[in-house]
């Protein structure tokens, strides 16, 4: 692919744009600076650009004549809550948030491609939808917002593909697999009413913190023995609130936590059982326990079709040697809307590069990336977009 040795001239600009947007992270649906960005570097290309789409989300379209189909090119633009504990001259300006996940550097390599692919119009055949999504981070996400205002259609999308950085893969590697690589992320809140009273005196109280205690242990054997041993399932505690004081047994408790599965049936199963058990403890002590469950991102389903393409794309620009088969993720993420409505492929471009210190993962506050990748995904937007007629044949 000798035309894609251009792109290691942005190599400098993909770079800037990506510090520019990690100095200024924006949390879900908050991403109004970087929105702002986004337009303002899509309209000087020419392209037709729309924002405002579900609050803060960018698309700009490509157009080309007799175009022989339409591809979508995902990024999504929102931070963390994290503070930053990196010591670098691009770090975050903003106190409590960080691009810890890399959609800095997604919406700064979506840019790029956006500009060689404009360059290069004459070779494409393709229309391109360059689509920015705010709040992959926080659910219900905001893929579904913007598909419910149309962006896959006028003209009709026929392939969605994606990109994630990776700080648990070597940079500049490649890892995909077909059908389900991402797990179902859903979320619950237990809400546990006991009846308060003094500490010195709990025979006269009903302790929800007790009973709290009790689910939280209780509720691991519904995924030690009620779910098949082959059959991926996890559910964990990151929250317990109760009480203010050292010698008050409070009035009430609550709970939350996720639970990750592979089957919208297994999903269903837990969470009918975590609302069964939680009654039933809570009623054995004397109090009471409901159940709050969100349904969340559906499990991320590639396509056979797309992902050998991508692969044959990736052997291209990274090299045979570095491309590889991607395990399960119990991870969720919002691109699986996009590929539950349109035949596509999402894929991890690895970000690790231990020689310069780059080794925390995606999520640390001291996450951050390789910036030699940054040209490698360019490329691969660009070179997914020029090789389509592939996918057509």
């Amino acid at each position: 692919m000798e035309n894609l040795k251009i792109i290691d001239e942005f190599k400098e600009e993909v770079i800037s744009l990506r510090r520019e947007i990690h100095m200024y992270p924006e949390t879900a649906f908050e991403e109004y600076r970087t929105s702002d960005l986004v337009y303002n570097y899509l309209s000087k290309l020419g392209l037709e650009v729309k924002k405002g789409i579900n609050k803060t989300g960018v698309v700009a379209e490509l157009k080309v004549n007799n175009a022989k189909g339409t591809v979508l090119l995902r990024a999504d633009m929102d931070a963390l809550p994290i503070q930053e504990e990196n010591e670098v001259p691009y770090k975050s300006r903003k106190d409590g948030k960080m691009h810890a996940c890399g959609h800095d550097a997604h919406t700064a390599m979506l840019l790029v491609a956006s500009k060689v692919l404009t360059q290069m119009k004459e070779d494409v055949n393709f229309n391109v939808k360059f689509v920015f999504q705010p709040s992959e981070e926080r659910d219900p996400g905001g893929a579904i917002g913007m598909i419910e205002e149309g962006i896959l259609e006028n003209p009709h999308v026929d392939f969605v593909f994606g990109l994630h950085v990776a700080g648990f893969y070597k940079a500049n590697t490649i890892h995909i697999r077909e059908g389900v690589m991402m797990a179902e992320a859903d979320s619950f809140k237990i809400k546990i009413k006991g009846s308060g009273g003094h500490g010195a005196y709990p025979h006269k109280a009903v302790d929800p913190i007790l009973i709290a205690s009790h689910i939280v242990i209780a509720l691991q054997a519904i995924i030690s023995r009620e779910i098949d041993p082959l059959e991926p399932a996890v559910l964990s505690f990151g929250k317990i609130s109760s009480g203010d004081v050292f010698n008050v047994i409070p009035e009430t408790a609550e709970l939350e936590g996720t639970v990750r599965t592979l089957k919208d049936e297994v999903s269903k199963f837990i969470k009918d059982r975590i609302e069964q058990n939680s009654s039933q403890i809570a009623q054995a002590f004397r109090g009471n326990a409901t159940l709050e469950y969100n349904f969340g991102y559906p499990p991320l389903i590639n396509h056979k079709i797309a992902v050998d393409f991508i692969r044959d794309i990736a052997r291209e620009v990274v090299g045979y040697d570095k491309i590889f088969e991607a395990p399960v993720s119990m991870g969720g993420e919002d691109m699986a809307y996009f590929l539950r409505e349109r035949s596509g492929a999402f894929y991890w471009l690895g970000a690790l590069n231990e020689e310069k210190g780059i080794i925390y993962p995606n999520h640390s506050p001291k996450f951050d990336i390789d910036e030699d990748i940054l040209p490698t995904g360019v490329k691969m937007h660009v070179a997914t977009v020029l090789n389509l007629g592939k996918l057509y044949k």
